[in-house]
């Protein structure tokens, strides 16, 4: 029981790593509202064990009622209470890694565990008493990590209170002065880590609104070139046309046709912006690019899971897969195309004839796009044999 008093020295680095990487994998799966996540992502699914490995310090409260001379009723009730609170720890941060959002807040199924929580560490009073401080880092940790920055600070308060009341009025000051060292340590931990976790998150979030805005200013830009081009010539073949129409027919039907051919040029231009401006990010793209691919009889290899680029890299990063594969398809004559996603890059390849002669827009494009979402775009040789693109934030 004397042992016990050093239980949770370690809930907060327990919870920060998994809570940290919930925060930033939930954003990078996010779409432009950051707050989707993505199923498949693996700290959604299981970053909860890395919270179950930190209960073995359990160890010490289980060994505290296991010495207690409790009634068999009061011993029976702290045991049901200990495992209730296992399976609510658990479950609560799982809910807040797969269901809930920094940008939203806790699901309403959060409070009711933290809550549950509360009252199964209570059930253990009887047979416990003060030795029931132990579970307090863990319920620290739940609030801090799991519900409202507001609620963090209530939890702290509370949990600082209950541990000095236990130095006070147990009769065992020193047992548990460490109980209160641990309290306090951790709540300076917690508040530091989730202050943090906070800032990148909304770090992310601010990149993701600026990406998005650049390609929106982009595709203005594109679109505005394309039909500004367009209608300048229809205009002149009009104006043509019309003083052709009596005195030369058969020209005048020409620049006709010709402004039926560029009027249809610029819609299906137009057509082809909107539909990278409609698309749903790189994971999308790479599916599109897949089919159209395909269609020519380039095989495409995808190494890598695209959540594992934030929200703000996947979405220029999608646009530069796009461009990469309008340029094998027009320029490379290649059979095969290999992509690779990996945190903070995406690289591009192919078999086809290689590099030859300077960069085009195509290629400048994608530098550009890469630089304004804070990355870098380098073109080179292939192992192989063609040209491969990599891009690096």
């Amino acid at each position: 029981m004397e042992a016990h008093p050093v239980v949770q020295a370690h809930p907060a680095a327990e919870v920060q790593p998994a809570a940290g990487r919930s925060v930033r994998g939930q954003a990078r799966a996010a779409g432009p509202s950051g707050l989707t996540k993505d199923p498949r992502d693996p700290w959604a699914r299981f970053g909860w064990l890395l919270a179950a490995v930190w209960l073995v310090f359990l160890f010490y409260p289980i060994r505290a009622l296991l010495q207690h001379q409790a009634p068999v009723e009061w011993e029976v009730l702290a045991w049901i209470g200990m495992g209730a609170f296992v399976v609510l720890y658990l479950l609560g941060f799982q809910l807040g890694m797969s269901k809930g959002s920094p940008s939203t807040g806790p699901i309403p199924l959060q409070w009711w565990c933290f809550g549950a929580l509360i009252f199964s560490g209570a059930l253990t009073l009887p047979a416990l008493g003060f030795d029931a401080v132990s579970f307090l880092p863990f319920v620290m940790s739940f609030a801090s990590y799991g519900l409202t920055r507001r609620m963090h600070w209530i939890t702290l308060v509370v949990c600082l209170l209950l541990a000095l009341s236990a130095c006070i009025f147990s009769g065992r000051f020193m047992d548990y002065l460490s109980v209160m060292l641990i309290v306090v340590l951790l709540g300076a931990v917690n508040t530091v880590s989730t202050f943090l976790i906070r800032r990148s998150t909304e770090a992310d979030a601010l990149a993701l609104s600026l990406a998005t805005s650049r390609e929106r200013e982009s595709v203005a830009r594109d679109v505005h070139d394309l039909m500004g081009h367009s209608l300048t010539v229809v205009k002149l073949k009009a104006q043509l046309a019309r003083r052709l129409v009596d005195a030369d027919p058969e020209r005048a039907k020409a620049e006709l046709a010709d402004i039926e051919t560029i009027t249809a040029e610029a819609i299906a231009g137009v057509r082809a912006t909107v539909t990278g401006l409609r698309s749903e990010g790189l994971a999308a793209q790479l599916e599109a690019s897949r089919a159209a691919l395909a269609t020519a009889g380039v095989g495409l290899t995808v190494t890598g899971d695209p959540a594992a680029l934030s929200p703000a890299q996947a979405l220029p990063a999608g646009w530069i897969l796009r461009e990469a594969t309008t340029n094998v398809l027009r320029h490379a004559g290649a059979t095969r195309v290999r992509v690779r996603v990996m945190p903070g890059g995406i690289s591009v390849e192919d078999d086809g004839v290689g590099l030859s002669g300077a960069a085009g827009n195509g290629m400048r494009g994608m530098a550009e796009r890469a630089a304004l979402s804070g990355g870098v775009c380098v073109v080179s040789g292939s192992e192989l044999g063609g040209v491969k693109v990599d891009v690096t934030w």
